[in-house]
């Protein structure tokens, strides 16, 4: 695998595991939506993923990581429209799909 690709990949794992040290404990959608900081440090990860993952595509279009381009819609719309992007939206990406995605992306950095 060529040595940019496990670069961005390192990064989409490492903004995962920044999300979850972001979260609060408890896991609680209303915490979160009352902890600006958080929310703010959730969307800023996405996006970072967003963007890695959006290089990937551009050098190996083929790569097959599930919903690879809706990640990347999702990056476009916390930058672009920002005034579009809901808290609970953000709170099912990170609950239901990050633990997907972070297995993929695990499986590429062994």
């Amino acid at each position: 695998m060529e040595s940019d690709i496990r670069l961005w990949l390192a990064d989409i794992r490492r903004s995962i595991t920044e999300i979850y040290e972001f979260l609060p404990e408890q896991r609680s959608f209303p915490l979160f939506q009352k902890d600006l900081k958080t929310r703010k440090a959730v969307e800023r990860n996405l996006e970072i993923i967003g963007e890695a993952l959006n290089r990937i595509l551009r050098v190996r279009p083929d790569i097959n990581i599930t919903n690879a381009r809706r990640i990347v819609n999702t990056r476009n719309r916390i930058i672009h429209g920002y005034d579009t992007v809901s808290e609970d939206i953000i709170w099912t990406i990170v609950v239901k799909e990050l633990p997907k995605l972070e297995k993929e992306i695990d499986s590429y950095l062994l």
